[in-house]
């Protein structure tokens, strides 16, 4: 069965018409191809999505009218946060759509030594404003109604210092000796922290470390970086998620 789930930016209200504006019309029409009064599913990322049904079509706009509001329970119970080093190109971008379909809900870019990719302020914004949209189709791909909390890209430093002290900070380290599995004591908000290509450098690893971020493996291969991210969230989701 095809999916018509459409997230819009804007608060939805039950009972009331909605003119939905920006990328949103392309994926209705374009993507999408729907119609005049072809039922489809919005979310705007604050929980829940609402049934709705198109009215009609004007200029660069669709008009719908909003039914009723759903609260299927979609998302993890785990509050996890992907600390990912910034990658070039189609690796980020696949790293930040996988991470969304397996219930991230955080997502921090970080600079490091070893990254390839140098980003002015400028630059590192319209990079963001790419990834976001990422996120957002990834979500009305998997059925998720909570968009994740996608950060402003972080020098390495900064990560230390990110985010709650009281949560599990993981390093994952094809040298450590713990496995994921192994791990015991595991609070409900979990940050796994991974390097870019070519990893973390070893004066990154060790303040990691002193941070409070205890380093584990995946297994006895060194696996790229976009491929740790999928395998670590996977085996985070799988023990301690809802996966």
């Amino acid at each position: 069965m095809r999916l018509t789930r459409v997230y819009v930016a804007t608060p939805i209200t039950t009972g009331e018409g909605l003119v939905i504006e920006g990328g949103a019309v392309n994926h209705i029409t374009r993507v999408l191809r729907l119609r005049s009064g072809d039922a489809l599913t919005l979310f705007d990322g604050r929980g829940g999505e609402y049934s709705a049904r198109i009215e009609e079509f004007r200029r660069d706009t669709v008009v719908v009218t909003v039914d009723s509001h759903l609260e299927p329970d979609r998302e993890s119970p785990l509050s996890l946060t992907l600390a990912q080093g910034i990658s070039r190109g189609e690796r980020m971008d696949w790293i930040i759509q996988k991470a969304t379909e397996l219930g991230t809900s955080r997502i921090v870019p970080v600079f490091t030594k070893r990254s390839m990719v140098k980003l002015d302020e400028k630059q590192a914004e319209k990079k963001l404003q790419h990834w976001r949209g990422i996120a957002v189709a990834a979500c009305e791909q998997s059925g998720r109604n909570r968009v994740p909390d996608l950060a402003a890209p972080l020098d390495f430093s900064e990560v230390l210092r990110d985010g709650d002290p009281a949560s599990t900070r993981l390093l994952l380290s094809p040298t450590a000796e713990l496995g994921i599995d192994e791990l015991e004591a595991v609070s409900t908000g979990i940050t796994v922290l991974i390097g870019p290509e070519g990893g973390l450098a070893e004066t990154e690893q060790q303040a990691a470390v002193a941070a409070g971020f205890r380093p584990v493996r995946l297994g006895p291969r060194v696996l790229r970086t976009e491929t740790a991210a999928i395998a670590a969230l996977t085996i985070i989701q799988h023990y301690f998620g809802d996966l």
